[in-house]
Parts: C-alpha cells; structure tokens; sequence
C-alpha cells in the first residue's frame, strides 16, 4: 500500500539554519531517499517552496476566490513531502521516524487510496 508522508517543520526555524545546517539537514534527506530507493519502496518525494508562494482556491457560487499563502494558519508549515510502498501503517511509522524533521516538527502519515 502507498503511504503519503507529510513533513510539518517551523519555516521561520529552517530559515534560521546556517548554509552547514542546511546542507546537513539535506543530507540526512538524501540518504533517506537513497535507503528507500535501495530497499524498493521510494515512489516520489521532495521539499515545497515557502507557504509564501503557495496560493490557496476557493470555488464558491461560481466564483473563485484566492488567497496568498496556505489556508491554515498553523505553527508547522508543511514543507515536504515522500511516497513510499509499505506493507502496513506499521512499517510506514518506522520509516517516518527516520525522518530528520520528526525530530523538530511533525510528520503525518496517511495511507494513499488506489482508484487504478
């Protein structure tokens, strides 16, 4: 089964980093991927621009409204993404664990519906 993992990180913590920072914190996602790709299981992943060139839709009667940035104001921005091939909910929590931004935000796992 896929499963969709959604990295919530602070953006004004990330924007903190020092170039060293950041290019270890990318590391750690390249090898994650790398990991994932070796065991089979990758299917897509990346990181998202900033909520600031996000533009959020809203179709009402007819019309249809936009607003700059994301739609909910929230402490964690959502600001990557990866797909991965799991057997279980199980197998998909230990490797969101492995995660770098579970260590300073949150990641929500959540399985993806086959329409195919």
């Amino acid at each position: 089964m896929k499963y969709m993992f959604l990295i919530y990180t602070e953006e004004s913590n990330e924007a903190q980093l020092t170039a060293a920072e950041r290019d270890a914190m990318l590391s750690e996602y390249f090898a994650f991927s790398k990991e994932t790709q070796a065991k089979g299981i990758y299917i897509d992943g990346d990181e998202l621009k900033p909520t600031a060139t996000a533009t959020t839709l809203r179709p009402r009667n007819g019309q249809i409204a936009t607003t700059d940035g994301p739609y909910a104001e929230t402490k964690e921005q959502l600001g990557g993404f990866f797909i991965l091939e799991c057997q279980n909910m199980d197998e998909a929590v230990g490797w969101a664990a492995k995660l770098p931004g579970a260590r300073h935000g949150s990641i929500e796992v959540r399985p993806v519906v086959n329409f195919g």
